[in-house]
């Protein structure tokens, strides 16, 4: 998996779709019928003055994933539930990406890594 766990901390907003996106530089974007969701850095937000939720730190797999295949996401996040924490998953086209707690990071990061040997320990 090679997780890789990022030192800036994410914030989630829902904002209307007049609010100017470029000026907050998402990292994420998502439209649904109730506004634009967007991940920003938490500082950010602040700036802008938007309410926010799930202050988190984001960790990357960094190697390749499939956008088809069958469980790798279910096992990561099952591995993640076994210690309670939270996580919200973001598939991109070459990596895939998890938000955990911002006070958690640390410790997902850890247990990750774990699952990353373990699975390699397996193929041997």
């Amino acid at each position: 998996m090679k997780p890789a766990l990022d030192p800036r901390e994410w914030v989630f907003c829902c904002v209307d779709r007049s609010f100017p996106l470029e000026s907050a530089r998402p990292l994420l974007t998502f439209r649904e019928s109730e506004g634009i969701t967007i991940v920003i850095e938490q500082h950010v937000a602040e700036e802008h003055r938007l309410e926010y939720v799930f202050p988190s730190r984001r960790i990357t797999l960094r190697a390749e994933s499939d956008l088809e295949s069958v469980g790798f996401t279910a096992a990561v996040t099952a591995a993640l539930a076994k210690h309670t924490i939270a996580v919200n998953v973001v598939s991109g086209f070459n990596h895939d990406h998890l938000f955990v707690p911002t006070d958690r990071g640390e410790e997902a990061l850890r247990v990750l890594e774990e699952l990353s040997a373990e699975s390699a320990r397996r193929v041997l």
